[in-house]
């Protein structure tokens, strides 16, 4: 499976557009599945400044976190004229017909950070086996045995699935040996915040608070994950994963409550979609995108055409980093932290 680190990838690219007009007046249309989410708009303010400055136009449209709607948002972008379509699908399976519609119309597509397994959509995303891998990985630095809970994404999402695969993959040799226990796991239902709280009460529960630690799959959930352990005086002393770099997360990290948070740097996501998708609408074949090559896993077995960034974990030892890259301000990192705690708050 091929990957590109963020550098290198944008190196490929700026080689790739170097003295190559790429033709304006085109439409992109964007499809997301729950806009209101923090990450999106980062996403969409490097997309929509690119396709612009380019001389094309941006549309979008919000799922608001319903399939039903999402298939009536493609077709109305399809209605507007889209050349290229950008989807985050809110479910996977359920998407697929509006797929269909707009690949027989001959409409290029880019499955945006959530595969879609249709052979005519060209998959652009960071790695999320590799995500699952790296929280895995940071867990087992403070953590290496005990009682386990994992709180997973929505069900319908296939990133779900890719997360718990890499998950598992690093902490299979302690639960195969008893050093480690799954002790409750649960999907939640659009990735939400109360509903992660929620599924990690009614384990916490069933346990009479015998959790050791906990991978959550993203960061939303984990702020849910957090609040549960809070009401039961836990927060702190339960290490919690998370991944998506969200500020509230970035600043549960330096204060101690949130163990990780893999960082997707969503601005550079965002640039290679976008040139991705102004390649397309020049008439550019999927397999001539810099950096593209097969992936498979899904439900379905398909091969699509993919790019994979490669994620950063973000902790109290890397903290400096992800301030020094402009992603979150020291104030806001630090806020609330005990003077000579962390380092990158000093």
């Amino acid at each position: 499976m091929k990957k590109l680190s963020l550098a290198l990838m944008g190196a490929v690219f700026v080689a790739s557009f170097t003295g190559q007009a790429i033709a304006a007046g085109k439409t992109i249309g964007v499809s997301w599945k729950v806009f209101q989410e923090e990450r999106w708009k980062r996403d969409e303010a490097v997309i929509k400044q690119i396709v612009e400055a380019n001389g094309d136009k941006y549309i979008s449209a919000d799922a608001q976190g319903s399939a039903a709607k999402q298939l009536t948002d493609v077709e109305s972008l399809i209605a507007q004229g889209a050349d290229v379509l950008m989807i985050v699908p809110f479910d996977s399976e359920a998407i697929l017909p509006a797929v269909d519609k707009a690949a027989a119309e001959g409409i290029p597509m880019i499955a945006y950070d959530v595969q879609i397994e249709h052979k005519d959509s060209l998959y652009i995303t960071f790695d999320n086996v590799g995500v699952g891998r790296l929280m895995a990985k940071e867990m087992l630095k403070v953590k290496d045995a005990g009682n386990f809970a994992f709180i997973k994404g929505d069900q319908g999402d296939p990133n779900a699935t890719f997360l718990f695969q890499g998950i598992m993959e690093v902490l299979k040799p302690n639960m195969d040996a008893g050093k480690i226990k799954n002790v409750g796991e649960a999907f939640t239902d659009g990735w939400k915040p109360e509903n992660a709280q929620r599924n990690m009460e009614q384990i916490l529960t069933a346990n009479n608070n015998n959790v050791d630690a906990v991978i959550s799959e993203n960061d939303g959930m984990a702020g849910g994950v957090v609040a549960a352990l809070s009401a039961q005086g836990m927060a702190g002393s339960v290490p919690v994963t998370g991944q998506d770099g969200d500020l509230a997360a970035i600043n549960r990290v330096a204060l101690g409550t949130q163990l990780v948070s893999v960082w997707k740097d969503s601005r550079a996501l965002g640039k290679v979609a976008a040139e991705a998708a102004l390649m397309l609408a020049a008439g550019k074949k999927m397999t001539d995108v810099p950096g593209t090559a097969p992936f498979s896993g899904g439900k379905r077995g398909v091969t699509v055409t993919s790019i994979l960034l490669e994620p950063t974990p973000v902790t109290t030892n890397t903290l400096a980093d992800v301030i020094a890259a402009g992603w979150i301000d020291k104030a806001t990192a630090c806020k609330g932290v005990k003077a000579g705690m962390v380092a990158a708050c000093n």
